[in-house]
């Protein structure tokens, strides 16, 4: 049976609007298993508006232990609120969250935005553990920290990294993911599907996948990691207008003295050229299967994406409850939530609501 569909957003008061803003949707509301979406309002709004690093910030950042970790993170809005946790990606860091968790707060939100394992404070409580970057390890440190914070079960969302690591929770923890926002859609996925080869102009995008193989990429990447960073973020969102100050408060996460050794593990094991940890073994056998998420979600896309992603038709069917699509549009890139915040705390707003 196909699932039903999220209705699109609506915002019948001016509290609200002034709040959340105008989200840009020009696809959105699309049922599992039909041919085509179903039609779905335009609020067009005016191109992101260019990032300053003195717009919003965190407040003092918390640390707790977590399993393997004492993850650094922050949080915002009442402790008895629903829980949402905001997952980042590389070479990004909580600071894709900056505009959204005030956003969220404001409206009762409990929120949770946690520094992934290599970056910023979020440290291994011990020197002697294997520095993973593989998919499921990034899994079970959020599990960890759900379990250390006794947040039973929240509203997951994240780009690229993040987004992984939320489809993933809500694939084999469906018990934990009360609703799901994922920038790209379904990024699930085993090592034999990274061995798979792709036309030239795809293989082409991911360049830095090859080059991190090597060692000289490695080498390259500690000692340069600042400017590919910065290479990352123009590539991926050729259209979004970040300062200096916004590129150099966020990079200043990856100066953390596990970064270069997650990432690199990270990008070898998706292509099969380095090892996991059997304990992950039987969690990245159910990912390989490609296991559907059966939680109330959205996907977003910015219209300006430059990163390597799917169009929502090779993934939708895998979203077998409640899911809509939306593409945010105005020239937003790859790092959706801090280019356009109020379009993706609005998804989480609405996702709640299902």
């Amino acid at each position: 049976m196909p699932s039903a569909p999220i209705p699109p957003a609506d915002m019948p008061d001016r509290s609200r609007r002034r709040l959340l803003g105008a989200s840009v949707i020009t696809a959105a509301a699309a049922e599992l298993g039909l041919g085509a979406p179903a039609a779905a309002g335009v609020d067009r709004a005016s191109p992101p508006r260019p990032a300053q690093a003195n717009r919003a910030s965190f407040g003092p950042l918390r640390s707790i232990e977590a399993g393997l970790l004492k993850v650094g993170y922050a949080e915002a809005g009442p402790a008895d609120g629903p829980p949402v946790i905001l997952l980042h990606g590389w070479p990004y860091d909580i600071h894709s969250y900056v505009e959204v968790a005030p956003l969220l707060a404001a409206r009762g939100y409990r929120v949770v935005t946690p520094y992934l394992r290599g970056y910023g404070p979020t440290e291994f409580r011990s020197g002697d553990t294997f520095r993973n970057g593989q998919p499921a390890a990034l899994a079970v440190d959020i599990v960890a920290l759900m379990d250390a914070l006794r947040i039973e079960t929240a509203i997951l969302a994240g780009c690229d990294w993040g987004a992984r690591t939320a489809d993933i929770i809500a694939a084999l923890w469906p018990e934990r993911c009360k609703a799901l926002v994922s920038v790209s859609g379904y990024l699930i996925g085993g090592q034999a599907a990274g061995k798979i080869p792709l036309p030239p102009e795809a293989e082409f995008q991911w360049w830095y996948q090859f080059y991190f193989a090597t060692e000289r990429g490695q080498a390259g990447y500690d000692k340069y990691r600042r400017d590919f960073a910065k290479l990352i973020w123009r590539l991926a969102s050729p259209k979004w207008r970040f300062d200096d100050a916004t590129f150099d408060r966020s990079a200043a996460a990856l100066e953390n003295p596990d970064h270069v050794a997650i990432v690199i593990h990270n990008y070898r094991w998706r292509q099969g050229l380095a090892q996991g940890e059997a304990k992950y073994d039987a969690l990245e056998q159910r990912l390989a299967a490609v296991p559907a998420i059966s939680a109330p979600t959205i996907t977003l896309e910015g219209d300006a994406n430059g990163a390597p992603h799917l169009d929502v038709s090779a993934y939708a069917k895998k979203f077998v409850g409640k899911y809509a699509h939306r593409v945010v549009g105005g020239g937003v890139g790859h790092n959706l939530p801090q280019e356009a915040p109020q379009a993706f705390a609005q998804a989480i707003v609405d996702v709640s609501r299902v």
